[in-house]
């Protein structure tokens, strides 16, 4: 199989030049788009989408795929003077590579 497309993981409008990259709002799930998205909310978007094609499954059958992106346990934490309840979800992202060195380097996946 082949390495994942930039259309596979964020969207059938994104596009990439040499300096930029453009992904549309629309592409993004749950993501209501206006012109102040904040960066949180655009970054989760991103990562939503991601999700939706880099799955262990596909991971697991195609040796192109490097990084994958799972569910993780969702916990309760207490936040502020007042101690406000708040959920936290988790996305996990997974990065594999050949065992040559040990940070995570973008041009490596």
């Amino acid at each position: 199989m082949a390495e994942p497309t930039l259309a596979d993981i964020f969207g059938s409008n994104a596009t990439q030049t040499a300096t930029t990259i453009t992904i549309a709002k629309a592409d993004l799930p749950r993501l209501t788009a206006n012109a102040n998205n904040t960066a949180e909310s655009l970054l989760t978007g991103i990562l939503l989408k991601a999700q939706t094609s880099l799955t262990q499954t596909n991971f697991d059958s195609n040796i192109n795929q490097s990084i994958y992106v799972n569910s993780g346990f969702s916990s309760f934490t207490t936040r502020g003077t007042n101690n406000d309840a708040y959920r936290v979800d988790q996305l996990i992202i997974n990065f594999a590579k050949l065992d040559i060195s040990s940070t995570i380097d973008p041009d490596d996946y």
